[in-house]
Order: structure tokens, then sequence, then C-alpha cells
């Protein structure tokens, strides 16, 4: 079993700064792509940064500029670090990954979500 964690929303005010993190746990053998999705009530959900393994790395227009994403292929952990806030960043953010991992003697490949963390933006 193969599963993701998310650590690190909560309430900031306006300008603000919060760091989410987010470990995979399991019989991993390495991560591809990594991100951060997020979805705010009434929205569909967007993707926010992607990761790849050699540190490629695709904002969403509106968050480039504030927000960083970043890796540990070791501890097969990616973080967010969230800088000038805004309201409109309110949301439930979301980690995602392709994951490859190993099964009795086979290796298999899956996508992951995890739980999701819960940012609130506001004054």
């Amino acid at each position: 079993q193969v599963q993701l964690v998310e650590s690190g929303g909560g309430l900031v005010q306006p300008g603000g700064s919060l760091r989410l993190s987010c470990a995979a746990s399991g019989t991993i053998v390495s991560s591809n792509n990594m991100g951060w999705y997020r979805q705010a009530p009434g929205k569909q959900r967007e993707s926010v940064a992607v990761i790849t393994p050699g540190g490629s790395i695709n904002y969403v227009e509106s968050v480039k500029g504030r927000f960083t994403i970043s890796r540990d292929n070791a501890k097969n952990t990616v973080y967010l670090q969230m800088n000038s806030l805004k309201p409109e960043d309110t949301a439930v953010y979301y980690c995602n990954a392709d994951m490859i991992y190993s099964r009795g003697s086979s290796y298999r490949s899956r996508e992951v979500w995890g739980q999701g963390t819960l940012v609130t933006v506001s004054s």
C-alpha cells in the first residue's frame, strides 16, 4: 500500500506564508512527477505546481513568483512554500504523485492522492 500524507495547512492572514509538506509511505521504489493541486469551494480542482524527478517545474500562472515547489527524492517528499498569500488562494490543497512501488516480487505504478489540507487566507 502506498499513501501520501500532507501537513502544514491552516489559517493565515493575507500576505502571510505557509509551507505544505507531503510525505509518501509504503514500499516505494521511486517517485515520478509530484505536485500540488487545489480546489476552492464551487470550483474545479486545478494544478498549482508540478515537479519532475529531475527538477523541472511548472506553475499555474496565478502563483508564479509567490509559490515554490521542491522535492526530496531520498525521502519521497514534496513541499510547497507559499508566500504573499491572497484570499483567492483559499482552497483544499492536495498532494499528487506517480509512484513506483513493489508488491511481492513485482513493481507497479500508481497515481496517488493525499487526503487534502485546508488553507484559509483571511483577515
